[in-house]
């Protein structure tokens, strides 16, 4: 019998070559500004979060009432956390230099994607403009982030941020707290899911928000009730209108 044939011997591999050629791309300033952000917000934001499911059921069916233009279920998330705003002085504020800033306004931010990078331009007055209002803002808005036409003051003077990848089919996340915001709330898909309800199985439309916080300004318990209100105010849409 002939000899068997010598395994091939590795050769040693270049490490400046074996991810193939690099092609670099520089930054735009929108991307520049966003890295940096972020960058800042996880090095210096002791973030806490926490997660509910919200059952979806009555809002699916209370949009389905309005008249159109009907308002997107981000639109009433918008309302809802700027009405729980309201009530929670502290989480529409900031910790800053050492100290709590609360705001007079509901400012919140929307998250859009651009053609670059993502921004969260801002519903002014959330808390007192209706449905179809604030149906009309983010729909301009957004129809500005994807021309990349979106200025300057659309984007600053947020008091919170909603940041919704439910479009996607995203069923969970976590945010990253915008600065100096005293938190933020992440949505996923409100979608169609077995739950138990008296005892029985059924299929229910629910969504799960995470809200991530600044610790500083938000202990557990603060930001606990906050989710709950938020949830108690999807749960009856009525007192969105």
């Amino acid at each position: 019998m002939p000899d068997p044939p010598e395994p091939p011997v590795a050769r040693p591999v270049d490490p400046s070559t074996a991810k193939g050629e690099a092609t670099v791309e520089e930054l735009t300033r929108a991307q520049a500004q966003h890295a940096r952000r972020v960058a800042e917000s996880r090095a210096t934001v002791p973030d806490l979060t926490l997660t509910t499911q919200v059952d979806m059921e009555a809002t699916v069916a209370f949009r389905d009432e309005l008249p159109a233009p009907v308002p997107n279920v981000e639109d009433l998330l918008v309302k809802a956390c700027a009405l729980a705003l309201r009530e929670a002085p502290r989480a529409n504020g900031a910790y800053r230099d050492g100290r709590f800033e609360r705001y007079a306004r509901v400012n919140v931010g929307v998250t859009m994607v651009t053609p670059d990078s993502t921004v969260a331009p801002v519903v002014f007055d959330a808390d007192t403009k209706s449905l179809a209002e604030i149906a009309a803002d983010t729909a301009r808005l957004t129809r500005r982030a994807r021309e990349g036409a979106i200025t300057q003051p659309e984007l600053s003077g947020a008091t919170f941020t909603v940041s919704s990848l439910g479009e996607f089919g995203i069923t969970h996340f976590t945010a990253v707290v915008n600065q100096p915001q005293a938190a933020i709330l992440a949505v996923g898909a409100v979608e169609p899911r077995a739950v138990v309800r008296e005892g029985v199985v059924v299929a229910r439309h629910v969504v799960d928000v995470t809200l991530s916080c600044d610790h500083r300004i938000l202990h557990g318990a603060d930001a606990a009730r906050l989710l709950r209100r938020i949830r108690e105010l999807l749960e009856q849409p009525a007192s969105l209108s």
